[in-house]
């Protein structure tokens, strides 16, 4: 009975709404976006539990695929990394100058710890809940044509929380990128490291400043 109602297609469809678009929605209306952190783990508790027991009772380890770390994406991977960087970097030197290296020129040591902490507790839950648990138990709600784009809508949605333009309107890319590197690979850990590389580098280069719940106040 619990086991139905969890696969329901209309279960899922509020669980979508909800996740998707409810819980951003009251993030914002309440500004709790300084607590950001927390309620992501939150999310991604309630989502791994739903994954495991009603969709794949696997080893971590598959749902990882390590083995996906392969000379052929990671070149892929490297190489739009390299010439994306460098239009983050004209964009924050052009448009958003105040902002860059700004961690180096006020507390250098946060970027070090920025760098270690942000690939565990902010990149690997969204890319759980975006990528592994989103095509996987919404593929019989979004036709595989275009479940990239609604990943990506929905992950560009959970930013708008941080009340200003440039977060949501990089991560749209963003999202599409990491889907599509799911989609390609199947790989939680491969897709961890690309959003990783790409939201160290926004802290780096000084955008990341509109990635933190400290920017809505």
């Amino acid at each position: 009975m619990i086991k139905l109602l969890f696969l329901n297609k209309y279960y899922k469809f509020i669980e979508i709404v909800f996740i998707g678009l409810i819980i951003p929605s009251i993030i914002l209306l309440n500004r709790l976006a300084d607590n950001i952190i927390l309620i992501l783990w939150f999310i991604t508790s309630y989502t791994f539990i739903i994954f495991y027991y009603f969709h794949k009772k696997d080893r971590i380890l598959n749902i990882l695929k390590f083995s996906s770390f392969t000379k052929n994406n990671l070149s892929i991977i490297f190489i739009r990394w390299f010439f994306l960087s460098f239009v983050i970097f004209l964009i924050t030197f052009y448009f958003y100058n105040d902002k860059l290296f700004i961690i180096q020129k006020e507390t250098p040591y946060l970027l070090i710890i920025i760098f270690l902490v942000y690939p565990i507790l902010s990149a690997l839950p969204q890319e759980f809940i975006f990528t592994t648990f989103f095509f996987s138990r919404y593929k019989d709600l979004i036709s595989e044509k275009y479940i990239i784009y609604m990943s990506a809508l929905l992950f560009m949605f959970a930013h708008v929380l941080f009340i200003n333009f440039i977060a949501p309107f990089l991560s749209i890319f963003g999202g599409i990128i990491f889907a599509r590197t799911y989609k390609k690979t199947g790989s939680l850990a491969l897709v961890t490291f690309e959003h990783a590389l790409y939201g160290n580098t926004l802290f780096f280069m000084g955008l990341g400043y509109y990635f933190w719940g400290g920017s809505v106040n």
